[in-house]
């Protein structure tokens, strides 16, 4: 039987004040009554999920922030841990790091299996102790992405995506089987990891090997639209194109992949061997939204409100990949910056309404443009009617990212490795896990 979990002694409960008949467009309102200390959940610790917790720190609530990994990744850079620039630890940190910076928070390490609108409640299955109700006055869901295989899940096992730390190490043990490489999807993603491994062939293991030539090695983008990168202005991802095929990546748009299994994959009829296939297609929401049984859109994403609430349900929110906002008849990119637009948004709605304070105003993305790296000195950047590309582009993009890293620390270690890469060419973090051996097997009997 569940358990019921409260982060401090509360008083009785008091019965909550439905608003069912409140439009999707109307401000969310408490919908609770009383003195008691309000308890805010948080299910995600991403860009949306922290930027939200962060938002809520000078609040009198008590926040718990659900996530089923103890880190966060700063995802951005997740592709140079996949091709060994960097170390895991350099783009992660500890989620629980918010507990010492925030009194008001709480971390459980969990998944949310269930969440029950009636009863106010978020059912979390944490490891090593069970499954846990917590209650909640207001609830802000952010649990980010997943790969999309578009209906083939099956191609999983053999086409991993790049959405986690453990994504990127499975990458780093598929790159050493065979030298063709086949990347499914030319999005940044796509455009960004392909760059590096041609880099890495090229330049890093060069003359390391003496069977083989790593910058022989072959490495397809395919894409199934008519160009690379479709998010950026065509005239950026044509100069970013003229880059992939300088660095020796051999571009097929309008190719759609067929089907991927351990001898490679089938792109318009043809057979394209390869042992290492990657999926940098397409993303889908998380499970989790479909619990709320809220309205979605094609991709599955939850349709919220002005306020980035769920319509007709008072004090939840959904922020972050997983929502659905439509601005100017256009809807927000899921883009990390977005994210923690809506997150911190939240967080201060929230926080307001906690000071019997209404909201300012609906939610406002700005746009502060979109970057991309196609390998070393060569970055396009976008924003409004700018449009920028090549070394100064690339000077901007390398200092952004370190300032967006999430601890001092990390920027520290992705600066010294950086720097020491860009003049030596060497990275830092080429190294293959071993397997346990039979004695440790053994010993653990």
């Amino acid at each position: 039987m569940s358990e019921t979990l409260q982060v401090r002694p509360r008083t009785a409960e008091v019965p909550l004040r439905r608003d069912s008949a409140r439009a999707g467009n109307s401000p969310p309102t408490t919908g609770v009554s009383g003195t008691r200390r309000k308890q805010i959940v948080i299910v995600g610790g991403g860009f949306a999920g922290i930027a939200a917790a962060r938002a809520l720190k000078h609040s009198d609530a008590d926040v718990i922030l659900i996530d089923r990994r103890n880190h966060h990744i700063f995802q951005p850079l997740l592709y140079q841990v996949a091709t060994a620039v960097l170390a895991p630890s350099d783009i992660a940190a500890p989620i629980r790091q918010l507990e010492d910076e925030q009194k008001n928070v709480t971390v459980i390490l969990a998944e949310v299996t269930g969440v029950d609108l009636a009863s106010r409640t978020v059912e979390a299955s944490c490891p090593g102790v069970g499954v846990r109700k917590i209650p909640f006055d207001y609830l802000v869901i952010a649990p980010g992405m997943r790969p999309s295989y578009f209906g083939h899940d099956e191609f999983a096992r053999y086409a991993p995506g790049l959405k986690s730390l453990s994504d990127a190490e499975t990458i780093r043990a598929e790159r050493a089987r065979q030298l063709t490489f086949v990347l499914v999807g030319a999005g940044p993603t796509g455009v960004e990891l392909a760059a590096s491994m041609a880099q890495l062939a090229a330049i890093t293991l060069r003359g390391q090997f003496r069977r083989i030539e790593p910058a022989q090695s072959a490495i397809l983008l395919i894409e199934g639209g008519k160009r690379i990168l479709p998010t950026f202005a065509e005239s950026l991802a044509n100069k970013a194109a003229r880059r992939l095929e300088k660095l020796g990546i051999k571009i097929m748009t309008g190719v759609r992949v067929e089907k991927v299994d351990e001898v490679g994959v089938i792109a318009d009829g043809k057979r394209i061997p390869s042992a290492t296939v990657l999926w940098t297609a397409g993303v889908a929401p998380s499970p989790i939204v479909k619990l709320l049984g809220a309205k979605t859109d094609r991709a599955g994403r939850v349709s919220v409100g002005p306020f980035m609430n769920v319509p007709d349900v008072s004090n939840v929110f959904v922020v972050g990949d997983a929502s659905s906002f439509v601005r100017d008849g256009r809807p927000v990119p899921g883009v990390a910056q977005a994210a923690i637009q809506q997150g911190r948004y939240v967080g201060r709605l929230i926080a307001r309404e906690l000071k019997g304070r209404e909201p300012k105003h609906p939610f406002r993305y700005f746009d502060k443009g979109n970057m991309g790296v196609v390998g070393k000195n060569f970055a396009i950047l976008e924003s409004g009617h700018l449009r920028m590309s090549g070394f100064v582009t690339w000077l901007v993009w390398v200092f952004l990212h370190l300032m967006s890293l999430p601890q001092l620390q990390n920027r520290f270690r992705v600066q010294t490795q950086w720097f020491w890469s860009y003049f030596t060419g060497q990275r830092s973090s080429r190294l293959i896990p071993e397997p346990p051996s039979a004695e440790t097997h053994e010993l653990g009997r």
